[in-house]
């Protein structure tokens, strides 16, 4: 065996524990797991102690922007193109530290950068992409300002411009998207809180618009759309169109959730996304005045919103919306879907097994089970216990991505929990 995990509580993604379990890895792949009495005698080129601490499957966020995080106006304005891309492997490597290994990028991150990860000459998070999300003209998306000054992401090589208006140009820009190397096709299906000419309410796109992008983007081996859908009406459109996740839901009412219950629709609630905009303009961080006014509005909506869907049974997979706020704080995400009302165990399965289905990778990660990939973390604290306790990169002691040790924390004060 290429290593052994021992002394640990296993939380293995399905909803069991497991006291005083071990786990082998060989070759990058879980080889198996079980109570230690079944791994007496058998040696490995690496023990690793987990001292009484849970361990956890590699987690992971549906609903990340790897290229982004937001910033003063005046210094976007000067920052030379290329630092993103340099910016970008400062939140990777906290986003890997957090303790997630897996993300679907909403937006913003290229085939270069997914392909980068995978050669192994940056360390990240495995990613799904959608490249550039597609948008109408004003729109959640273009950022264009009354000004005249447009900070709208500019289209380059591999990665082209979003904008689209009418059926023709929804075909085509879906059809570019997969082109350039897209996972997933991403839509803004209403306005939202961060785009400065719209409302997280307006509807944007037609439903002949949108069954164009969800037939394009099936012909590509069954790709799926997902959507940022604030408003009600959006939300229903998005649903009767036939795309596969709603990001944010902040507006349900009782027909978009029966809609999302009886089409499967996952929901990706990114409750911290308006918490932290709020939170940023109470510590003076520059935000738009315009964001800061909306999410304020939406904030408590959003929280009985989602806590409707999940009463009614929506398939609620984790997801944060990182980039708006700082990557790497991702995990505080938990302690907020606790708060409207889901379990402990309930969160942590949103951020591993249900994720994994959301994204279609299933049969790869999400759960401690033989053959998928040893994607392990360790936390210092039982989660179960104290959820929030994931927020705090601190107590997130060991990261294995694919076997690979990705991060290990010198444990002086002993284990809790």
């Amino acid at each position: 065996m290429d290593k052994l995990i021992r002394n640990g509580v296993v939380i293995d993604g399905t909803g069991e524990v497991m006291e005083d379990a071990v786990i082998a890895i060989k070759d990058g792949r879980i080889a198996a797991i079980g109570p230690a009495d079944d791994f007496i005698g058998i040696n490995a080129e690496q023990v690793i102690d987990a001292q009484g601490g849970h361990i956890l499957p590699g987690l992971i966020d549906t609903h990340v922007h790897m290229m982004m995080e937001i910033k003063d106006m005046r210094e976007s304005l000067v920052t030379p193109f290329s630092m993103r891309f340099y910016e970008a492997l400062t939140y990777m490597k906290r986003t890997l530290d957090a303790g997630i290994t897996t993300v679907r990028d909403a937006g913003y991150a290229d085939l270069g950068v997914k392909q980068a990860i995978e050669k192994g000459l940056i360390s990240g998070p495995r990613m799904q992409i959608s490249v550039n999300p597609l948008t109408i003209t004003g729109g959640h998306g273009d950022n264009w300002m009354v000004s005249d000054m447009d900070l709208t992401n500019k289209a380059y090589p591999g990665f082209p411009s979003g904008i689209c208006d009418g059926p023709e140009q929804v075909r085509q820009k879906t059809r570019e998207m997969l082109r350039a190397g897209a996972d997933i096709i991403k839509v803004h299906a209403t306005g939202g809180v961060m785009s400065p000419t719209d409302h997280p309410e307006f509807t944007q796109f037609s439903m002949e618009e949108l069954r164009i992008i969800v037939e394009e983007a099936s012909y590509r081996k069954g790709r799926k759309v997902m959507a940022h859908a604030q408003g009600a009406e959006g939300v229903k459109q998005a649903v009767r169109a036939g795309i596969h996740s709603i990001e944010h839901g902040i507006f349900l009412d009782d027909e978009a959730i029966e809609l999302m219950l009886k089409h499967g629709t996952y929901l990706v609630p990114t409750l911290l996304a308006p918490v932290s905009v709020v939170e940023a303009s109470e510590a003076n961080e520059s935000m738009p005045a315009y964001a800061v006014d909306k999410a304020k509005e939406v904030m408590e909506i959003h929280q009985r919103s989602v806590a409707r869907a999940y009463e009614a049974g929506v398939k609620i997979a984790m997801g944060t919306d990182a980039g708006v706020f700082a990557h790497g704080t991702n995990l505080r995400e938990l302690a907020l879907m606790c708060d409207i009302g889901m379990s402990p165990m309930e969160s942590i399965l949103a951020t591993t097994k249900i994720a994994a289905e959301c994204m279609g990778w299933e049969d790869r990660v999400g759960t401690i089970t033989e053959g998928k990939l040893a994607d392990i973390v360790i936390v210092r604290e039982n989660p179960l216990e104290n959820i929030a306790s994931l927020a705090n990169t601190d107590n997130i002691i060991t990261v294995i991505q694919e076997g690979e040790l990705k991060k290990q924390l010198t444990v002086e004060a002993g284990i809790t929990g």
